[in-house]
């Protein structure tokens, strides 16, 4: 990642917040071991203002899509209330090990951390704090292997670490390339299938809501090519999309 690339994957800019469409295989932030992570590169993403951007959510190290940042500290505590309390839309996609026996649903399992030892992986437990997913099958297909896989839309009721993917996993169709509640990499596909695809921001009481799209990664086309995605629907999706929104 250079500052350039950075500021090519810029989807939405206005004097409170910026929105980016995070890369694959790298942190938002600086873990306690170093290495590279986004938030080095804020610098770049300043335009005109005194101080670099904040992270106003996370998104893990191998999710892609929409990432938002506040400008100023003022728009970073707006931003910190709203997702917060829940007014933020998100919308998620995924590509599933495993074909769900209904077209959607809702998945409301409370979760913890798995143990003390483990960082920030989690586990479904009956005694730990309220998740909620909502989910709905875009596309199905047998894929590598024959195996079945499924195309989702995941929508985040509640902001728990880790929760699509432990939801995921407890329902018995783990996100593909999963390295910790799934079957990790396979065959040629190498990267976690998950993208925050869209993002829904209201952000002002007096303008209508901030509604962001990312493009489909590459590293997922792939796998969703199985499912039924082609990038004509793809532009079709985001045009409707925006005109609705």
């Amino acid at each position: 990642m250079t500052p350039e690339e950075l500021t090519d994957r810029l989807l939405y800019r206005d004097g409170l917040m910026l929105v980016i469409d995070k890369p694959t295989g790298i942190p938002v932030h600086r873990g306690p071991k170093g290495g590279d992570n986004l938030e080095a590169y804020f610098g770049a993403l300043r335009f005109g203002l005194p101080r670099d951007p904040s992270l106003a959510h996370r998104l893990d190290r191998d999710t892609s899509g929409c990432l938002v940042l506040g400008r100023h500290r003022k728009a970073l505590e707006r931003l910190g209330k709203l997702f917060k309390n829940g007014h933020i839309s998100k919308t998620y996609w995924a590509v599933v090990e495993g074909h769900p026996t209904d077209d959607a649903g809702t998945i409301e399992f409370p979760m913890s951390r798995l143990d003390e030892t483990r960082g920030w992986w989690m586990r479904v437990d009956p005694l730990g704090q309220a998740a909620c997913t909502h989910w709905r099958v875009l596309g199905r297909d047998f894929g590598l292997d024959q195996r079945p896989l499924a195309w989702l839309a995941l929508s985040p009721v509640t902001g728990r670490t880790h929760q699509l993917r432990v939801h995921c996993a407890a329902m018995g169709w783990p996100i593909m390339a999963d390295p910790i509640y799934g079957a990790g990499a396979r065959g040629e596909i190498g990267c976690l299938q998950l993208h925050a695809r869209n993002i829904i921001v209201p952000i002002q009481a007096s303008k209508p809501p901030v509604d962001v799209t990312a493009p489909t990664p590459n590293h997922m086309k792939e796998a969703l090519r199985l499912c039924g995605w082609t990038t004509a629907a793809d532009t079709s999706l985001m045009s409707t999309h925006a005109a609705e929104g």
